[in-house]
This record gives C-alpha cells, structure tokens and sequence, in this order.
C-alpha cells in the first residue's frame, strides 16, 4: 500500500503527544520507581528504564497480537514509534516517495523484527499482567491511565486499521480487561454505553418499597451535585465520603441499589467507570499466609472507577474456623481504600446488628463507613406487587381465588417474619412453586391454550401454612 503525506503527519501528531506524556510520567518518582521494579534491567549500569521504552515495549505486545494481519502499514507504524520514541527522530512526510519505496524491501522487513525483539521488555517476576504502564498507573490511581490507554488504542488503529467501539471492547481486545467477569464468589456489572442519571433514578423510582432507602439515595446526590457546583465556583468543599453501608435482612434490594449508586456516582463525575464489581468473605480470603493481601488486591483492582460490593461483610471478622486471615483482609482493604480514594467507592452490607458490629470492629472502619442505609421487610402488599413482577416479566398471570390465596400467604409470612426472612427470594421461591404446580395440573389435560398455559389458579398456590413451615424448616 501507498502512505500518504497527511498519514505520515498523523503520525507525527501522535507520537509527539506520546512523546509529552510519557516525558511528565518520567518526572514522576514513584511511577518511575514502581514500573522499574517491574521489569528486567536492560543495561548493567544500573540506570533507569525510560517510560518512552515501556510505552514502546506495551505496544510491541499489541503488535504481536495481530501478526497474522501484519502488513507494510503496521511495519511503517511501527517503525515511526521506535524512531520518535527511541531515538527521538521524526520520518519527515516530503520524503513521503522514498518512505514508501522502503517499506517494502525485505531489509525494511529485518529491521521490524530486530525493534520486536530487541525492545520488549521482560517481566522481573511472573505476572499474569501484559502491559507495563496500565499497570502502575492503576495502582497509584494516576488519571493519566485513560490516556494512555487511548494512545495504545491509537497505535493498533493507524497500524491494523482496527475499529472499536469503545474502550471496554478495546481493552477486551488487548487482554487488559474481560467482559462479564464471572467466577463463583464474584460478579461484575458493567454500565451501558446509553446509560443517564435520568435512566438510573426512573429505575430507583420503578424498585417497590424502599422509601428511606430512595430518600436517602435523593439525598445524596444532592449533596454531589452542589460539591460539583461549588468546586466549579473556587469553593472549598467539605470531604464526602462514597463509602456506604446498607443494613437489613435479605431480599430487600440491597444489591440493586448498590448498582444503581455505581451508575450515580460516575454520571455525577465521582467515579470514573461505575461498574459494580460484587463479592463476599470468599471472594477475599485466603487459606494460607500471604495469599489474603493479594486476593483483596485484585478485588480492588476490579472494582477501580466504580462501586465494591461485600455482601455479608460481617463474615469478614467472623473467625468461626479459628484459623482465619480476615483481619488481613480488612486491613488490605482499608489500605487500598486510602490509596485509591479518588475513583473507589465501597458498599458493605448484611444483616443490622453484625454489621453494626462489624463497623466497630477496626477504627479504620468506623472512620471510613459514616452513610447508612437502612432496608426494611417488605410489607405484605409489597411482597404481592413483587409476586406480580415475576409473573408479569413471565407472561403469567393470577386468577382471582389465586390473588386472595397469595394475599393471605404474605400476610402470614410477614406476621411470622424474623431478621433471616428472606423478602423477595421468598417471593421467587413461591413463584417457581406454582409455575411448578401449576405445570403438573395441566400437563394432561386434553384441551391447552395460551389462557390455560398463563393462569394461575387456588390450587397452584401452596397452602399458606405450608409455604411458612418450608421457610421454617430452611432457616432452622
């Protein structure tokens, strides 16, 4: 393919910003000293890796990643990176013909292959992390990681071409980062491209119950909204803690809620991602020495730019086994919460009393979690309305002796309610009961129509005495 002289002045934009950034990290001694405790010394002198060096070597690693669409443009691109990075020299774009007659030859060809092999940096230990500066600049919070991660984005553009939506799908590309993170003691929701703090308060809106807990929420973006304003007029602002504690039984929306504040806080500017990442003690722990720190490391690692959510955090300094690293757990979590302040909130939840205790466990707790949330049961009537969400999102729907059945199942169960009911998955547990019943009354009728297959009727309702013994006899 032919380069172009604006091509080769695109280029030369670029990288002189490359260039401007990756000088002022160079004036930042904890960075400096941080990302060089990260690599193989590259000289016996003792001197310091330059960031233009590991900007070069994190660009090499996407480079690699394409070899298969590898082409003159890439070759040309990288090529332009290594003069301006390394040797501070700019392909001049008049010479545009020559350039162009260049890349092609097979020398041309050589030279990639020695920059690709002579300028990658090697990890001092093993890591399961690819990229160098990310990587620091996530540990000591710098904002410049967005920018950085834009000009990595850059350079596999103008080199493969290659179009992204956004970043999360770039970052997903390169191996930074996954979607849908999943494993068995975490979870992570990320926030979509059209989201608004219009969408998120229709959706507070929309959640039945919860009155305090929305007043609460209301409240609080009030406050952030006039902290932006006043820091936008040169006023000096009170410090507003993010970190939260949501106290109650379960089933009551807690975790609903904790994502809907992650969406807050980041269209509101106080967190940069707003993705909720959600774990509990498992998540957090370790069983052996020293394996504890790092699992909480990579937990906030995660949830940086957004929302942390510990559901049943008590359990943390719950030491039931006798042989329990949950102290170290929360003292890494306080630590990391100090260093990444600026773009971290946490949300800790469970049942009232252990979690009251649980906050006056460690001073570092007590001085960090100042904002309660308080969930109550669901009232009977609530507890209907939630059964009709299920069956209105499953295209059922109740008979009029079913409805009267039902009412008089939650009202018992709510008269008989203790701090281990479980509210809403009751409801869910009930729902899948009669979808179940209601299954075996119709599976052999000779006659079934769309009327037939959406009813509930009386009978598909469980006796209500027996839906309160089988709710017993689990928690017992």
């Amino acid at each position: 393919m032919a380069f172009t002289a604006s091509f080769i002045q695109e280029l030369r934009d670029e990288t002189s910003k490359i260039f401007a950034i990756c000088s002022s990290l160079n004036k930042e001694n904890l960075f400096v000293q941080k990302i060089n405790e990260l690599a193989v010394p590259n000289n016996s002198n003792g001197l310091l890796i330059k960031t233009e060096h590991f900007f070069l070597s994190d660009c090499i690693e996407m480079y690699n990643l394409c070899l298969g669409k590898e082409n003159d443009r890439a070759r040309f691109t990288l090529a332009y990176y290594y003069d301006a990075l390394r040797n501070g020299s700019f392909a001049d774009e008049k010479e545009v013909k020559s350039l162009n007659s260049l890349v092609g030859s097979e020398n041309f060809k050589k030279h990639i292959s020695k920059i690709r092999s002579e300028n990658s940096l090697l990890w001092s230990k093993p890591s399961d992390k690819k990229y160098f500066i990310p990587s620091v600049l996530l540990e000591i919070n710098n904002p410049d990681c967005e920018r950085i991660l834009e000009k990595y984005q850059n350079f596999l553009q103008y080199s493969y071409e290659v179009k992204f939506k956004n970043r999360e799908d770039f970052g997903v590309f390169i191996g930074l980062e996954t979607k849908d993170k999943k494993n068995e003691n975490s979870d992570v929701t990320f926030v979509s491209e059209n989201d608004s703090l219009e969408i998120v308060l229709q959706e507070l809106d929309q959640l039945i119950g919860l009155e305090e807990v929305k007043k609460d929420v209301y409240e609080l973006i009030n406050l952030l909204k006039i902290q932006k304003k006043r820091s936008s007029e040169g006023l000096k602002n009170i410090e507003v803690t993010l970190h939260t504690v949501f106290l109650g039984p379960p089933g009551t929306g807690k975790t609903s809620v904790a994502r809907l504040l992650s969406r807050v806080f980041k269209h509101l500017g106080f967190l940069s991602k707003g993705q909720m990442y959600e774990t509990d003690r498992e998540g957090m722990i370790a069983g052996y020495v020293g394996q504890t720190a790092s699992k909480v490391d990579k937990v906030v690692e995660e949830s940086l730019g957004g929302v942390l959510f510990i559901d049943e955090a008590y359990a943390l300094t719950q030491n039931a086994l006798g042989n329990d690293y949950g102290s170290e757990a929360v003292n890494t979590l306080l630590k990391r919460m100090e260093d990444h302040r600026a773009d971290l909130a946490v949300v800790v939840a469970g049942y009232t009393e252990p979690m009251k205790d649980f906050v006056e466990s460690n001073p570092g707790l007590r001085s960090r979690f100042n904002r309660f949330f308080r969930f109550d049961h669901f009232t009977p009537e609530q507890l209907f309305l939630i059964f009709e969400n299920f069956c209105k999102n499953s295209d059922f729907i109740i008979d009029a002796d079913a409805k009267e059945k039902l009412t008089d199942t939650f009202e018992l169960l709510y008269s008989k309610k203790d701090e281990n009911f479980g509210n809403a998955r009751v409801v869910r547990n009930l729902f899948e009961k009669c979808v179940q019943n209601q299954a075996n009354r119709i599976v052999s009728l000779s006659l079934i129509n769309q009327e037939v297959l959406k009813t509930f009727t009386e009978t598909d309702v469980p006796e209500p005495k027996d839906t309160q013994n089988q709710i017993s006899f689990f928690i017992g």
